[in-house]
């Protein structure tokens, strides 16, 4: 039997997400993966791409026209012009997207971009999708990982204030992170025995203490823990010197202590092919490493490029499990 399609959640129908998913159906309609969106189609038919709509996700026929679970908004939505009123929409779709791959209707789940700002007014309480996918499915300690060619960065702590990192860190969040890292690399990378190279949070790494103490009270007892646990865990590693060629060959994931310790680099490196994903979670989520683009909606320009490698790693870690 083949693969159950992928449910791709529409994000915000004012930002770039119809069109990049306009612009990925158009580039994997013939070899897929095959996915089915979960949103508003009003917004995806002034893609300009044919779009069929489904009461299920395995009725249509991908090669022919872009396959979407209609969730119709409540108005129309202008590119460009977000509308705080399409919140609860955006919300549902994100939660049809789940349910239906808790249910095994959906072989993984792909969110596009979703602005976090709108949909607090609608009483979203999450930073960001990371959060809010750990209580749809239950999971207690996910992962925010970033994969781009030739580097994966997983973070210990996501959408936090600088200034609170600090006091988050401790020795149980950093190996609970690492834990869940190294296991998923296992199950859904395929890497038998994965090498975690983990970031220092002060430059320097504290500089034996000059510069910040947390590496030593905090980051080396941490990876001694996974050590003792069996994982191939080094550092913590100076952050300023981790992401050169070279040093990307002694590890298959870097465990960063912040947000832009990790997207930084990865950005950097392969910033239209980078993916978001989402370790930890009983279903397969990824997402594309960019943000809704208002600025860029309806003009024709957004690119799919990262929305596409979303698609194609959810599939290949969604066989692996499945292989599994």
């Amino acid at each position: 039997m083949s693969a159950a399609p992928i449910a791709l959640s529409l994000g915000d129908p004012a930002g770039v997400g119809p069109e990049i998913a306009a612009g990925a159906w158009r580039a994997l309609r013939a070899e897929g993966p095959r996915f089915v969106v979960i949103g508003g189609a009003g917004a995806l038919g002034r893609t300009g791409v044919p779009v069929e709509l489904v009461a299920s996700l395995s009725e249509g026929a991908f090669a022919n026209a872009l396959p979407v679970l209609d969730r119709p908004l409540a108005r129309d939505v202008a590119p460009g012009a977000p509308d705080p009123d399409s919140a609860s929409a955006i919300i549902d779709w994100i939660k049809t997207a789940v349910q239906l791959a808790l249910t095994g209707e959906a072989s993984a789940v792909v969110t596009a971009p979703i602005a976090k700002a709108l949909l607090y007014e609608a009483g979203f309480r999450f930073p960001g999708h990371t959060e809010f996918l750990a209580e749809l499915t239950g999971a207690t300690a996910p992962v925010m990982m970033l994969a781009a060619a030739g580097l994966r960065c997983a973070l210990v702590t996501i959408h936090e204030p600088i200034s609170r990192v600090p006091g988050l860190l401790t020795r149980q969040v950093i190996v609970a992170a690492g834990l869940t890292t190294a296991g998923a690399l296992k199950r859904d990378f395929g890497i038998a025995n994965p090498r975690l190279a983990v970031a220092a949070l002060n430059p320097h790494a504290g500089e034996s203490g000059a510069l910040g103490n947390e590496e030593a009270a905090i980051i080396e007892p941490a990876v001694s823990e996974l050590t003792a646990a069996g994982v191939a865990a080094s550092g913590p590693h100076p952050a300023d010197t981790l992401f050169h060629p070279e040093a990307r060959t002694r590890y298959d994931a870097a465990l960063c202590m912040y947000h832009d310790q990790a997207l930084i680099p990865v950005k950097m490196l392969d910033f239209w092919g980078g993916v978001n994903v989402t370790l930890g979670l009983p279903i397969v989520r990824t997402s594309p490493d960019h943000g809704v683009a208002y600025a860029l909606a309806g003009k024709g320009v957004a690119r799919s490029d990262s929305l596409v490698a979303a698609l194609r790693l959810a599939a290949e870690i969604a066989a692996r499990r499945a292989g599994h």
